[in-house]
């Protein structure tokens, strides 16, 4: 071990190696009859993250690794790579063929489509 390390561990107890995974800030609307999920990922790529959808649970995971300039060597950091995941449980009610994404600027935007089934209508009077 460096002296760095040697001191970090000391301050610390141990160096940290692992990414931790946090839960995004994100929001649940309903907007014209349908549900939009607003994710926001920060630092993240659109090839970073990953969406699914099975048994109820829309799973969202991303992840944002630092950039670092070239030539440049880390002996300490305390900003680690983020990681996230976001579980949002849905019933039957959404059509699990209809969700939609879309992102930009680090906000990803989900759209939950409500089978026909599952919206309001009208009932004529005979």
């Amino acid at each position: 071990m460096t002296f760095l390390n040697n001191l970090i561990a000391s301050r610390n107890g141990a160096i940290a190696t692992e990414v931790p995974v946090r839960r995004p800030r994100h929001e649940i609307r309903e907007v014209a009859g349908d549900y939009q999920v607003t994710v926001y990922l920060p630092g993240v790529t659109k090839e970073a993250i990953e969406i699914t959808d099975e048994n109820g649970e829309l799973t969202v995971t991303a992840k944002a690794p630092v950039k670092l300039p070239e030539g440049v060597t880390v002996l300490h950091r305390e900003t680690p790579d983020a990681s996230f995941r976001l579980v949002v449980e849905h019933d039957e009610s959404i059509d699990a063929e209809k969700i939609g994404a879309d992102f930009r600027d680090g906000v990803l935007t989900l759209k939950l489509v409500k089978s026909e089934a599952a919206k309001p209508r009208k009932v004529a009077i005979s």
